[in-house]
């Protein structure tokens, strides 16, 4: 399928907008990362706390970090995740390296989430206060009753064989039937015994909110992560300049991996500009795109390739042109389809999704235009380099090209 007949437009003609675009856009990006937001990291490459919370309304992002504001976690990120708008993951970067440093970040994201939606001075597991329900565990419910013994049982000695059967049954209710959340205190009828239920009723709460994983990253692993990320990046960069070099010439691949890391400048750019977080799924993303442009610069090199072969009497610029020309209805269907793609998934894929698919949606942009306005042009002023050196041309263009 062919979009375009018979194009003729000077590209090279153009380039040096193109390379004024590429400066505008790679010196911003570089100024943000050196001078303003700089390299906004993620939990992952930092190390700290992810809560995963689900409530049982749409939660309120303003209240849930004004709560946090109170508890004096003043550097937490709060986002909506999921196929609902009722869960929500919150972030807590940390710096120090010891376990219960992680740990008690936990804890006081919980406690701060229990401050908020609990009665006065609510928590979890708090000795003489109310117990959430929402988020007890089985000891602690089970603790709970035996120590009220609401069917007077410690007198026959079964009474923590008894009440721990009984919190379990609760607690799988809650997990397996409710989803992790009960919305009413007649939920406890039927799974458990009706003085347990009417004990649970008296000392016990619905928070309204579930906190149903709790991840932990400690700096150690984030450097081992942002490590690990950027020799990926380096070697499968490195891996195209060897595949280019052996399947065409060194410059086609030395042309192509400049294109690639432009591509990534501005991506990366783009993002400390936006002050966006860079995650796992972002490094990701940046390592599709790099194999996305290089694919599409690939496809404009072989046309360069064939056509040199069948036209020794045409200037280089002349052969360029004509294969970027021949070659823009594939680009504009390709590119053109997968950036609807992503633009669908970075508007409707929520929060979780949004680093990822913003990556996309910057690089296929930028990686199409790189094929055409960083990649080809380099072909051209390698040769007119040489050309001006006096040496041999390494692409077999007839003429000698005219600055």
């Amino acid at each position: 399928m062919e979009l375009f007949h018979q194009v003729d437009v000077d590209w090279l003609g153009k380039k040096w907008y193109f390379l004024a675009f590429s400066l505008v856009f790679s010196v911003a990006g570089v100024f943000s990362l050196l001078f303003w937001h700089h390299l906004n990291l993620g939990v992952d490459f930092k190390g700290g706390t992810l809560v995963y919370v689900q409530f049982a309304d749409r939660p309120n992002i303003d209240e849930i970090r004004r709560a946090m504001d109170r508890a004096g976690i003043h550097d937490a990120t709060i986002q909506n995740f999921g196929s609902g708008s009722n869960q929500v993951i919150i972030s807590l970067a940390q710096r120090e390296t010891r376990e219960s440093a992680l740990d008690a970040g936990r804890q006081t994201i919980v406690d701060a989430l229990h401050a908020n939606y609990g009665p006065a001075g609510g928590a979890a597991e708090a000795p003489g206060g109310k117990l959430d329900l929402d988020n007890a565990s089985q000891e602690a419910l089970t603790r709970l009753l035996t120590e009220t013994d609401p069917e007077h049982l410690a007198a026959g000695g079964t009474a923590s064989a008894r009440y721990g059967a009984q919190a379990a049954a609760i607690l799988n209710r809650r997990n397996q039937a409710l989803g992790g959340l009960f919305t009413g205190m007649d939920q406890l009828n039927g799974v458990a015994d009706p003085p347990v239920a009417g004990q649970l009723r008296q000392d016990g709460y619905l928070s309204g909110f579930h906190v149903f994983n709790v991840e932990v990253i400690g700096p150690q692993v984030g450097a081992e992560l942002r490590k690990q990320a950027l020799l990926a990046t380096l070697y499968s960069l490195a891996g195209m300049l060897v595949y280019l070099w052996f399947r065409f010439e060194l410059i086609y691949g030395v042309a192509a991996v400049v294109a690639v890391f432009h591509d990534t400048l501005i991506t990366i750019g783009a993002f400390s500009l936006s002050n966006r977080e860079i995650t796992l799924t972002v490094i990701a993303a940046i390592l599709t795109l790099i194999g996305y442009s290089m694919n599409d610069t690939i496809v404009v090199f072989d046309r360069i390739r064939e056509n040199l072969k069948t036209s020794r009497r045409e200037s280089l610029p002349s052969v360029v042109n004509r294969s970027i020309n021949q070659t823009l209805s594939r680009t504009v269907l390709t590119s053109g389809l997968t950036f609807l793609t992503v633009l669908s998934l970075y508007v409707f894929g929520g929060e979780v999704l949004r680093g990822f698919s913003f990556a996309l949606v910057v690089g296929i942009l930028i990686g199409t235009y790189s094929s055409i306005a960083v990649a080809a042009p380099m072909l051209v002023a390698y040769q007119e380099w040489r050309a001006r050196h006096g040496k041999r041309a390494t692409l077999p263009a007839g003429k000698r090209a005219r600055a």
